[in-house]
């Protein structure tokens, strides 16, 4: 009996290779550039760029020039697409391998004490961006409204000025609320303690300061949606398309928090 292949199987093949693969698990933690990953992996530049290149033609790797720095480009994994590819790999090898659909609320994090259950201190994470204006400010609420008391949530600028009429607006199309938030220097969070901090802008994250017991820091290279230009709409559907992407990464960042929250 001759054996079907399924063209979705392709992405496999793609990510047997070990040089792909630990580009794929570098980029699921945080966006990079090339020379980031070269020193991550210290493997050579060309070597490195060729699999980029590979993963990118698979469309499993995007890539997005810096709004810090023109010359550089950020490299970022669509968990969204590996995740359907995972999926319909399982089910085309047979129903019992399809992958559960994550959960759309992850549940407190608790632990073993004295015999009866305590739960576990918040998460605490610190978004950043330039004018802790649009980005860092949904990311909080979105965050916030996700999580409730899973975690503590605050957001920061180095260049702090107002929270956007348009982020409270696209904010609140997804029925959050961030209206009450202000915009924060990053100075007033100096000598916290963080588990998360996350850069949301390209522009401050070469300005991140250090914060105390090593927190796990992460990047996000998103683009300015206060820097489009056009009618009205169009400048506010680049908010709602920021406040979506960012939804996406939370959830996908929640369940990162749950699995590190197991293997305390």
């Amino acid at each position: 009996m001759m054996v079907t292949v399924n063209p979705t199987l392709d992405f496999l093949k793609l990510l047997a290779h070990d040089v792909r693969w630990a580009v794929v698990a570098a980029l699921a933690e945080s966006d990079r550039r090339v020379q980031e990953l070269v020193e991550l992996l210290q493997r050579p530049q060309n070597l490195v760029s060729y699999h980029l290149r590979l993963l990118r033609q698979g469309h499993l790797v995007n890539e997005r020039r810096s709004s810090a720095d023109g010359r550089d480009v950020y490299y970022s994994l669509d968990l969204d697409y590996l995740r359907a590819l995972y999926q319909e790999s399982g089910q085309a090898l047979h129903p019992a391998l399809a992958c559960a659909q994550p959960v759309a609320g992850a549940s407190q994090p608790q632990k073993e004490k004295d015999g009866g259950i305590e739960a576990q201190r918040p998460f605490r994470i610190l978004f950043l961006c330039t004018h802790n204006s649009a980005r860092s400010q949904l990311a909080e609420g979105i965050l916030r409204a996700a999580a409730g008391d899973w975690v503590e949530v605050f957001s920061a600028g180095n260049e702090p000025s107002f929270v956007h009429p348009l982020a409270i607006r696209a904010a609140s199309i997804q029925q959050i609320d961030i209206s009450n938030q202000r915009s924060k220097h990053m100075a007033e969070f100096a000598g916290q303690t963080f588990d998360y901090v996350i850069t949301v802008c390209d522009r401050v994250r070469e300005s991140c300061p250090v914060f105390p017991d090593d927190p796990h820091q992460i990047h996000w290279s998103f683009p300015d949606p206060a820097a489009v230009t056009g009618s009205d709409e169009q400048q506010f559907q680049a908010f709602l398309q920021t406040a979506r992407e960012l939804s996406t990464r939370i959830g996908y960042l929640r369940l990162m928090m749950e699995r590190r929250q197991q293997e305390l």
